[in-house]
């Protein structure tokens, strides 16, 4: 009898999820939990969201990386996921994105800070990466997961982001120790290689837990998977923020293509 089923259709519904409000495009993107002391399930490598199973989600060791169940190859980037999880002992699962805003951030070669709101004292409110009305989805409305759909399954939204749960209260009213210091950065290296992996590594700090993969997309570690796909959300909506506040600062820029991108980050 398969194990871990729970977390395997968990992991499988997230996907979705991700991909239909654009954090996920085609085959590209994963995700890692960790299921108990030495396996952790991963999403199988060139699946398409929309049809992957519980049964295709992969069973692996965390330390070898040796198979232990599921028929499918596992996501290349496997060695990603169990050196966020092996590192973050505290944190269970892990999600890799090549969602857009933060992606083109991420082809800078910077490091991000989280983007405060001078009036709430927290990271800005996060939008889809969909545009206004597609998919059903408000630019800013939350996201639906799974189970809320046309046969009457019981509606579940998408997980506020850690500082709106109030995580991390004790160093500060913001839950910015939830998130991490900032979004680390971690050089270029080729998807998919042991090069990719061992820059994770060198870059892995105790107080971070979101790192810009640069030229290639985002990796964050969270304490469940809801809280790091909340991560996911507040890490795009700094990345807009972010690329707002440079793009003013331009006065280089024509101005007809300054409104055109600002008008395109407001929508994203």
């Amino acid at each position: 009898m398969a194990r871990f089923m729970i977390e395997r259709q968990e992991i499988a519904d997230t996907c979705r999820t991700l991909a239909d409000n654009g954090y996920l495009a085609g085959t590209g993107g994963n995700i890692g939990v960790r299921v108990d002391d030495r396996l952790m399930a991963v999403t199988p490598s060139a699946t398409d969201y929309s049809s992957m199973r519980a049964e295709d989600v992969v069973i692996l060791d965390i330390e070898t990386l040796v198979v232990v169940e599921g028929d499918k190859a596992p996501t290349i980037e496997k060695g990603l996921h169990a050196r966020m999880l092996g590192f973050h002992r505290n944190r269970k699962a892990s999600v890799h994105t090549h969602q857009p805003i933060a992606s083109a951030v991420a082809l800078l070669h910077e490091k991000l800070n989280w983007q405060l709101d001078p009036s709430a004292g927290c990271p800005s409110p996060l939008p889809s990466p969909r545009k206004n009305g597609e998919r059903g989805t408000s630019a800013l409305s939350p996201i639906s997961l799974p189970g809320d759909d046309e046969h009457g399954k019981a509606a579940t939204s998408m997980p506020p982001s850690p500082r709106a749960r109030g995580e991390g209260k004790g160093e500060g009213q913001s839950g910015i120790a939830a998130l991490g210091s900032h979004v680390a950065r971690v050089p270029y290296r080729p998807s998919g290689t042991g090069m990719l992996v061992k820059a994770l590594a060198n870059a892995l700090r105790p107080d971070v837990f979101a790192y810009l993969l640069a030229s290639h997309g985002i990796i964050c570690a969270g304490t469940d998977l809801k809280t790091a796909t909340g991560m996911i959300r507040e890490i795009e909506a700094s990345a807009a923020a972010y690329l707002r506040g440079r793009i003013l600062k331009n006065i280089n820029l024509d101005s007809q293509l300054q409104a055109f991108i600002m008008d395109a980050l407001e929508k994203a």
